[in-house]
């Protein structure tokens, strides 16, 4: 488990460089589900995403020598723009290995923030490429998912859930390499113990889950033209595994159907322009499956709002009805 210590640090350290995303209400949502729905809304985190929380974090951590070094890191997007931001924040260079098919718009906008781009075809070894060009250029990794500094900033989200909600009953977080998660387990479980913790992974891509049954981080795969990209890296970290086998309660899976339906209502109801992998823990509660009571007070993370335009056309057509 991160300390609650760390994460309290990560808080002040951050301080207003990052948004406090507000926690909004959700009463029409959470009448489907017969629960008392709340929104823990990252998608208004600076670059979009809360992983903006983590790479500052992380960035601000390291000594002169190493940002002299400059930054490199790997990611399919929200991870990338947000290293891409903290590195032009501080004024160092930053270096970035995407896949060649990340969604274009985080694409853009990591550029955008000034990082350098370097494409790789193949997203089993991405990795592989991203400590080869570790080795070429000396620059300092910034690991998206696998560092305890980064986990501290990513438990700021936690920790202002607590602090707007300390009588939440459930938190639900959507994990891809599990950083969020392995965060926000760390800040919910040490003030809040008896609050439940439901992770949430795309059912055709599982990382968590096999992880666990295994004792070890194993591929996870990465199901064709899913729109939760931020839900498909490689594994689940070591780091958030060890909190995940601790702490977190139960694991539950989403379809790719359970997504696009939750990010139409999301859009239609709330307003709130959501990427898929920030709709999957809206998707798990209206689909019944984090075992809340009926009334219950349920806190769904919404992780990310860097979505494609398409992405959200096919959200749109299956809005039912209901909407």
């Amino acid at each position: 488990m991160i300390p609650l210590t760390d994460i309290r640090a990560a808080a002040a350290a951050l301080g207003d460089a990052i948004q406090r995303t507000p926690l909004l209400t959700a009463a029409g949502l959470g009448a489907l589900a017969d629960v008392e729905l709340r929104m823990k809304a990252e998608l208004f985190q600076k670059t979009g995403s809360f992983k903006a929380r983590g790479a500052l974090n992380k960035v601000l951590s390291l000594g002169e020598a190493e940002r002299a070094r400059g930054l490199i890191t790997v990611s399919a997007g929200n991870h990338a723009q947000a290293v891409a931001w903290a590195a032009a924040r501080v004024g160092v260079p930053a270096l970035v290995v995407m896949p060649r098919d990340a969604p274009a718009p985080k694409l853009a906008a990591v550029a955008g923030y000034g990082a350098e781009v370097i494409l790789h075809d193949d997203r089993a070894t991405l990795f592989d490429r991203l400590f080869a060009e570790s080795e070429r250029t000396g620059a300092t990794f910034v690991h998206p998912f696998d560092d305890p500094v980064v986990l501290a900033g990513a438990g700021t989200t936690g920790l202002e859930i607590m602090e707007d909600s300390p009588d939440a009953d459930v938190v639900v977080v959507p994990v891809g390499g599990g950083g969020l998660l392995g965060g926000v387990t760390s800040a919910v479980k040490a003030i809040a113990p008896a609050c439940r913790i439901v992770a949430v992974e795309l059912s055709e891509g599982p990382g968590l889950a096999p992880a666990l049954a295994a004792g070890e981080p194993v591929p996870a795969p990465r199901p064709p033209g899913t729109v939760a990209d931020g839900m498909t890296p490689p594994f689940v970290g070591a780091l958030p595994l060890s909190i995940a086998r601790e702490a977190v309660d139960d694991i539950v899976g989403v379809s790719e159907d359970e997504i696009l339906a939750a990010m139409g209502l999301l859009m239609t109801r709330s307003k709130l322009f959501v990427e898929g992998s920030g709709a999957a823990a809206t998707a798990a509660v209206l689909a019944g499956r984090v075992g809340a009571a009926p009334g219950a007070r349920v806190v769904a993370i919404v992780s990310g709002g860097n979505c494609e335009a398409a992405a959200a056309a096919r959200a749109l057509d299956t809005t039912t009805t209901t909407a």
